[in-house]
């Protein structure tokens, strides 16, 4: 089995995992493909800097400045919320490989994502001179939040190229801004069923996938449902629960885990095993995302609860 392919077993169920974390240990996981045809279309364009979003402890702002330096771009991430005296250690790593950061007021922040979403660059031009930002947006490719966009489609349709040798039924993966969970869905085969671990609390996911499924060939898909019991009571948020599972999954299986998704998704995936939702007969496949740069600062907000 490639390294990127591993297998645990659970109460005599085997679950396949697809090791994201592995196949791209630089850019996160997921975000390579998300990024891949971003970054391809900036090139075409002959732009010559990528702008996006994201928080102090975005795992997106981390790809992006690593992916920008790899490709030759200048980067710039917008943060939400007041500048630190100190960065985390994920801006800190953003900033050492070469990324701008520039700080806005959370509804400036809130504000300038919504222009940009619906390609109203003047108004989103005028936020930024509004806090002394200043932006040649002629030479520079927007990616939203998350990375989420067509071009993200394209790419985490990719994914499950890397389990053909894998024999699957379902597949699990956790849900941030739907964007690699819709890229699967669109390209898996019709008889497989996709499920999704929203790491936010909130029933807007299943509209968010529809719209992203129906920009991307206006084909209706059926073969998936989300598991909304899971989120920990929002994004961020977890509990001495989450903590205990990621920390004995770590000693049981040698497998690192993210509080904010990958955590949380086989949390829900062990869950629906002791209830007898998942067996055998599913033959699982799960997406490990990546993410896990967000561990060491994770430690650093919260004290060493995880064992790194």
């Amino acid at each position: 089995m490639q390294n990127h392919l591993q297998q645990i077993t659970f109460k005599e169920v085997q679950i396949n995992i697809l090791s994201l974390a592995i196949l791209q240990p630089e850019i996160q996981g997921n975000k390579y493909f998300k990024l891949k045809y971003n970054l391809q279309q900036a090139k075409d364009l002959k732009l010559e800097t990528l702008l996006t979003f994201g928080g102090e402890y975005s795992n997106h702002i981390h790809a992006t400045a690593i992916a920008g330096k790899q490709k030759g771009f200048q980067t710039i991430g917008l943060i939400r919320g007041d500048e630190l005296e100190t960065p985390t250690s994920t801006l800190q790593d953003a900033i050492n490989n070469g990324m701008q950061i520039l700080y806005l007021n959370r509804t400036d922040f809130r504000i300038a994502r919504k222009l940009v979403n619906e390609n109203e660059l003047d108004a989103f031009k005028e936020i930024l001179l509004k806090n002394n930002i200043e932006i040649d947006l002629a030479k520079t490719f927007i990616i939203p939040e998350g990375g989420t966009n067509a071009l993200a489609l394209k790419g985490t349709a990719e994914i499950l190229d890397f389990a053909k040798t894998i024999d699957y039924k379902t597949v699990c993966c956790a849900i941030g801004t739907a964007g690699t969970i819709a890229g699967i869905i669109s390209s898996i085969d019709k008889d497989k069923t996709v499920l999704g671990f929203p790491a936010l609390k909130g029933n807007f996911f299943e509209k968010d996938i529809h719209r992203l499924l129906n920009d991307k060939n206006q084909t209706i898909y059926t073969n998936w449902k989300l598991k909304h019991d899971y989120h920990f009571k929002g994004f961020g948020a977890f509990n001495e629960d989450l903590i205990l599972f990621i920390n004995q999954f770590y000693k049981d299986y040698n497998i690192p885990l993210c509080t904010l998704y990958t955590g949380k998704m086989f949390y829900g995936i062990f869950d629906m095993i002791d209830k007898g939702l998942l067996t055998n007969e599913d033959k699982v496949l799960a997406i490990h995302t990546g993410g896990l740069q967000g561990r060491k600062a994770f430690n650093e907000k919260n004290g060493d609860l995880l064992n790194l």
